[in-house]
């Protein structure tokens, strides 16, 4: 992890020497409140999900750490509705297209985040790849990535709008992680991971691209700034929160397959197949999330191409 000390120390230099001053806007504030509640908000969640993995759900500090991390986002919430210069203004996320396209951006990458954890260290634990050969084994991932958020913003969004997007992208994306439940202790990259990259990589263009056109669509140019951050804000947490959820029930499914397929000391073969078990379950997980994603987040979002706001009105297909 210490490699990303490189791309910060490059991005300090480069920001210190090349971006200007910006004149301070007059009258703006920072929202500290709002910053310390959603930061301690998510900062509870997530730790309250990674101590489940160590500790078990049960414990009173997992549901201690939960019901905060809930309580201070509710009080981020309603601070937001109250200060004169929120953090994240009501107004952003209160709009149904766009809270549907940050809901698809929170969704995704609880289910994607939670793809890349887990097949790399199946890749490298159980396959035996190096770091480099499971990097160059998730490039058709990303080349159908781009490919289809070009396809999506330029052929498909003008036509079909975000909705049909959003529910293919996410169908898409579950059937990929039904795929990839079939894998096996020594399964061939050709036959087990190839065809569920290129799926997962063209699902998740149509929803990458769809968020990132809907998430801004129809904010005043003063809002513009922070309604781009939300959509990598929400991919963000999402994937916080999604891999410390999996991770925890990657570690249960595997204690659970020992416990009931292991007398005494685990072979290293049985330690791969219960690590495969693991992930296995992660996949079907990640395939329900998606699931739901397309239905709730399909439902949030219209049909048909969006038109610009004008006067108050709501585009067309989305009253």
């Amino acid at each position: 992890m210490y490699v990303n000390l490189v791309f910060a120390a490059f991005a300090i230099i480069g920001g210190a020497l090349l971006v200007g001053r910006q004149r301070r806007t007059p009258g703006g504030r920072l929202d500290v409140p709002g910053v310390v509640a959603v930061s301690g908000g998510m900062l509870c969640l997530v730790y309250g999900f990674s101590n489940a993995a160590s500790h078990s759900w049960g414990t009173p500090l997992t549901w201690g750490l939960l019901a905060a991390g809930v309580a201070l986002l509710i009080v981020f919430a309603a601070w937001q509705a109250r200060t004169a210069h929120p953090l994240l203004p009501p107004r952003i996320v209160l709009d149904r297209v766009r809270a549907g396209a940050y809901l698809t951006i929170l969704v995704s990458g609880a289910g994607t985040f939670g793809v890349f954890l887990f097949l790399v260290y199946y890749m490298q634990v159980t396959l035996g790849y190096s770091a480099v050969r499971s990097g160059v084994a998730m490039l058709p991932m990303v080349v159908f990535s781009g490919a289809m958020a070009v396809l999506g913003n330029t052929r498909l969004m003008p036509r079909f709008g975000p909705g049909p997007m959003v529910i293919a992208g996410m169908l898409l994306n579950a059937a990929a992680m039904v795929w990839l439940t079939r894998i096996g202790a020594h399964s061939g990259y050709g036959a087990a991971l190839l065809g569920p990259l290129m799926v997962i990589g063209a699902g998740m263009g149509l929803v990458f691209g769809m968020a990132a056109a809907t998430g801004t669509f129809g904010v005043a140019p003063r809002d513009a700034g922070v309604a781009s951050a939300s959509i990598n804000t929400g991919q963000q947490l999402g994937g916080s929160i999604g891999t410390a959820l999996l991770n925890t029930i990657a570690a249960g499914a595997t204690s659970g397959y020992l416990a009931g397929h292991v007398r005494g000391r685990p072979t290293p073969e049985m330690l791969q197949l219960a690590a495969v078990h693991g992930y296995s379950t992660v996949f079907w997980w990640c395939a329900g999330i998606f699931a739901a994603g397309a239905v709730v987040c399909g439902a949030l979002l219209p049909c048909g191409p969006l038109t610009a706001r004008q006067h108050g009105r709501a585009p067309a297909g989305y009253e």
